[in-house]
């Protein structure tokens, strides 16, 4: 099961990438990715372990994945598993003339991913990366206001 998403965002690909990688200050924006921690590491970087909570239903979802690789203002790939299935997320951006394009992918496989369709997780899953990638896109835009004005 594959679930993508891209989103332009009319903000220098700095801003872009300094709203995105701030992991310490997602809460204040993020309200998809709640909860997130870093277990090890260094913020947004290779071999950063981190943990944070999604709620596709009411209760929400413990994930702790891990970052395999980090091209600041390229790329980040994170995986993890849990409940049997295995997901490997990616963001890659890309910089235009006057905007950046935001990708998202995040590739699942394993034994239980079929109950997962039974229960409806993967439009609700579609939802939430909607969500993050217009969070994303108001938080760098505001910033990018913030900057213009003064």
């Amino acid at each position: 099961m594959i679930i993508e998403e891209s989103i332009d965002i009319r903000a220098p690909l700095p801003v872009v990438w300094g709203v995105f990688s701030a992991m310490e200050d997602w809460y204040s924006w993020n309200k998809v990715i709640e909860n997130c921690c870093i277990i090890s590491g260094d913020s947004m970087a290779e071999n950063t372990c981190f943990t944070f909570q999604m709620r596709p239903y009411y209760l929400p979802i413990k994930v702790m994945p891990t970052i395999t690789k980090c091209d600041p203002g390229k790329e980040v790939i994170w995986e993890g598993s849990r409940f049997g299935v295995k997901a490997v997320h990616s963001f890659i951006f890309e910089e235009k003339q006057d905007y950046v394009r935001l990708t998202s992918s995040e590739r699942f496989r394993g034994p239980m991913l079929w109950l997962s369709k039974l229960i409806f997780i993967p439009g609700r899953l579609h939802r939430l990366t909607q969500q993050l990638m217009l969070a994303i896109k108001n938080q760098a835009e505001a910033c990018t206001a913030g900057v213009d004005s003064k």
